[in-house]
């Protein structure tokens, strides 16, 4: 049986997991590199680094539009 609440309120479902913060999302999940051979290892460090330019390359055209935005509401003063 609930405890009885002063006259007026009303009951309130209380979530503590919807208060917790979330957790930060895990955008790259490593492999085990230990049953890579060398070649295997080059490949995956070519892959990488293709992934790091390509998000580089999304970074600044983010940038280049947050700039022209920037630019475009800038108060006169």
């Amino acid at each position: 049986m609930e405890p009885a609440l002063p006259v007026g309120q009303d009951s309130l479902m209380i979530n503590s997991e919807e208060d917790l913060p979330k957790p930060a999302k895990t955008l790259l999940i490593p492999p085990v590199l230990d049953s890579y051979g060398i070649a295997e290892l080059n490949a995956y460090i070519g892959d990488l680094e293709a992934e790091i330019t390509r998000v580089k390359a999304k970074i600044a055209a983010k940038d280049a539009h947050k700039t022209a935005a920037s630019a475009f509401f800038k108060t006169p003063g």
